[in-house]
């Protein structure tokens, strides 16, 4: 590794520990994978011999993973560029594979896991009552895995409809993170853990997709000495455009009223001037069975799916960017031209790392054409 760039391995069930150094010298590859909309994974690749240490630790710690009620094997990454330590990424220990050495050359052993939503999707609480706002359950059933650092930030739906006791009593229906994600489809929103702000936390955020606040520094392409991208591709889709019509149904004539739902969520505004145009229109005729608030919450969920018609991808080396460019916010792009030049959303990046080596792929998306900014923030 560079002398600016230290990686540290923590491993061990719920509270882990720094790796021993026997594990960080056999530790050959990293790479972490983190986008909007999925599960974040990381897989870990160790050299070792049929002799090495590291056969017998995994061995036992796959055993510890067969059963629900026996904590999983966690690790966390940690990153240290310019003697400020980030976590790159917290989870669990799902698979293990092992490829034996031939000819004389080392085997390996690839360890694959997922971030901590896996934790709590290990136990089925159907029927449990739950007879407060969404928000408030989402915090109670986080607060479950407050041993693994998580820190519930669940903000209220835009169209709220609370339950009304002595009509309804909500209950749970599967695992908390089974639950948890049909809350957030039903009201628009999203819902994913996120390492920090400092080792060993961990953000468990419910709310909608936020693409607003500061940029992250600039990514420059074809600006000779100010580049600090490998590589940067773009596309546009014309076609994506989706208006939603929703339908609320009048009590008194029971004559369903059709609705068209616009993109108007206050955390995700244009990022392009030229906004994506509108091709197709959808009929969502099962809102009918639905409450005002619910049908309105189902047209904005299936709103902001079209939204993105641009999107780019590229790849960097975090040494010559000079930090680690994060998923789930926002980038400035220079260098591009006036079309595909602006504020991004970074919605995918993975990241690997290698002795002597780190670098990251990411993917791009907005939601127009030609920056909204006059000049596009260094």
């Amino acid at each position: 590794m560079s002398s600016a760039l230290h990686l540290s391995l923590l491993i061990g069930p719920v509270i882990p520990v720094a790796a021993p150094a026997f594990m960080i010298d056999a530790l050959d590859h990293v790479e972490v994978t983190s986008a909007a909309g999925q599960v974040s994974g990381f897989q870990l690749r160790f050299k070792v011999t049929s002799k090495s240490e590291l056969n017998t630790i995994f061995l036992i710690a796959g055993a510890q993973n067969s059963g629900p009620y026996t904590p999983p094997l966690r690790v966390v990454l940690i990153v240290t560029l310019g003697g400020r330590p980030e976590p790159l990424f917290d989870g669990v220990m799902t698979n293990i594979e092992v490829q034996a050495g031939q000819q004389g050359q080392p085997g390996s052993i690839t360890i694959t896991g997922e971030d901590l939503t896996r934790v709590m999707d290990l136990i089925d609480y159907s029927g449990t009552p739950l007879p407060m706002p969404i928000p408030a359950r989402v915090a109670l059933l986080c607060s479950k895995y407050a041993a693994f650092g998580l820190l519930p930030l669940a903000i209220p739906e835009l169209f709220p409809d609370a339950p009304i006791p002595v009509e309804r009593i909500p209950s749970q229906q599967g695992s908390d993170l089974a639950y948890i994600r049909r809350l957030a489809e039903q009201v628009g929103y999203v819902f994913y853990i996120e390492p920090g702000p400092e080792p060993l936390t961990n953000v468990a955020y419910f709310g909608p997709e936020i693409k607003v606040g500061p940029p992250q520094p600039a990514l420059n392409i074809d600006m000779d000495s100010f580049t600090n991208v490998e590589s940067l591709n773009f596309s546009f889709d014309p076609t994506k455009g989706v208006l939603p019509i929703v339908f609320i149904q009048n009590q008194i004539t029971r004559v369903p009223i059709p609705i068209p739902i616009p993109d108007l969520n206050p955390l995700q505004p244009p990022l392009g001037v030229i906004s994506t145009p509108l091709a197709n229109i959808k009929m969502m005729k099962d809102t009918a069975s639905m409450n005002p608030m619910q049908a309105i919450s189902a047209g904005l969920n299936e709103s902001k799916k079209s939204q993105d018609a641009v999107t780019a991808s590229g790849s960097l080396s975090v040494m010559r960017y000079g930090r680690m460019l994060k998923a789930r916010r926002l980038v400035g792009v220079r260098g591009a031209g006036i079309a595909y030049d602006g504020l991004y959303y970074v919605s995918k990046v993975t990241s690997t790392i290698e002795r002597g080596k780190f670098e990251q792929q990411f993917d791009l998306t907005r939601n127009g054409l030609v920056s909204i900014t006059p000049r596009v923030p260094v």
